[in-house]
């Protein structure tokens, strides 16, 4: 796996804290909801969109679900609150909607889990975003 740059990390945080302050307070109040998570943008790494641009695909784990996040590299528009695309990923394909952060900052997401309130810890919660990685980067098993 790649390193990510200083600046790919800071524009991650930037994204993790930007969603924490938009969606946490409803996001607390949702069922499922686990008041020992937080919001964290984990295990990115280099992927290509669609139409060839650059981005970084990983995990957002936040108190009410573990999502696919995949956040383009360059500081384009946001194509419009909840525009999809769709990403081939080598354990299938992927549906995502772009969500509108303030200050212009948007990603697409996949929300994979709606339910973390069985997770004992942030430590918990990142290990099981690994796992989702891990899984979601293998080739399907054939049938």
């Amino acid at each position: 796996m790649q390193a990510l740059s200083a600046d790919q990390y800071d524009r991650l945080n930037r994204l993790a804290q930007a969603w924490e302050r938009d969606f946490l307070e409803a996001a607390c109040r949702a069922p499922g909801d686990n008041p020992r998570l937080g919001v964290d943008a984990l295990c990115f790494q280099p992927q290509a969109l669609p139409d060839g641009r650059r981005g970084l695909l990983g995990a957002l784990i936040t108190p009410g679900s573990l999502s696919l996040a995949l956040v383009p590299e360059d500081d384009e528009a946001c194509p419009g609150e909840g525009a999809r695309l769709t990403l081939a990923l080598p354990s299938g394909r992927y549906p995502f909607q772009a969500v509108s952060l303030r200050a212009g900052e948007w990603l697409w997401l996949c929300t994979l889990l709606d339910d973390l309130s069985d997770l004992d810890s942030v430590q918990d919660g990142s290990r099981l975003a690994q796992r989702l990685m891990a899984q979601v980067m293998a080739p399907a098993a054939a049938e």
